[in-house]
């Protein structure tokens, strides 16, 4: 049988993983030749007191396997580290549409090509000024720069100037 053919046979399934052990079951499952599609996100996160960027699971709980049901040993899987087991309504896995894992790697692509973002605050926000010599101004948030400095545009003796303040100088405005 070709390889296309064999491909063709081969469906998507779901797996769930033990608590926050996402990461380790996808590798142990990799490690033992399966294909497995881990979605991942990266976001902006606070650790002690600096801004980090993490990649966090899209669905924390859950990844994707690709597997034949008559070929594949399936027995392993339920072994695996970090693997809770292999999701079924009944005794018999539920495939999940090919069409839905092809859009999230889609996506996921798509994602690689563009800078990440700030989870606080967004491009072109409305921001108030709650620290330091300009407290009580409002601007328009632009960029993040670096761990924990961002741009901000304020409108300074009738010009926008940009300027550079810590991100926890800012708050957002209520619209």
């Amino acid at each position: 049988m070709s390889e296309a053919q064999d491909a063709a046979k081969a469906r998507w399934y779901l797996i769930q993983c033990k608590g926050g052990e996402s990461f380790r079951a996808a590798e142990n499952l990799k490690n033992q030749g399966f294909h497995v599609f881990h979605p991942l996100l990266e976001v902006e996160k606070k650790r002690g007191s600096k801004l980090r960027w993490v990649e966090e699971p899209l669905f924390p709980y859950y990844l994707f396997i690709r597997l034949d049901q008559v070929d594949d040993n399936w027995r392993p899987i339920r072994s695996t580290r970090g693997v809770l087991k292999l999701v079924s309504f009944g005794t018999t896995p539920t495939a999940v549409p090919t069409a839905l894992v092809d859009a999230l790697m889609a996506s996921g692509e798509c994602r690689k090509d563009q800078p990440a973002e700030n989870v606080y605050f967004r491009a072109g926000e409305q921001v108030e000024i709650i620290d330091g010599p300009l407290t009580s101004l409002s601007g328009v948030f632009e960029v993040s720069k670096g761990d924990e400095r961002v741009i901000v545009l304020l409108n300074l003796l009738n010009q926008q100037q940009r300027i550079e303040l810590s991100s926890r100088q800012l708050r957002r405005t209520e619209r």
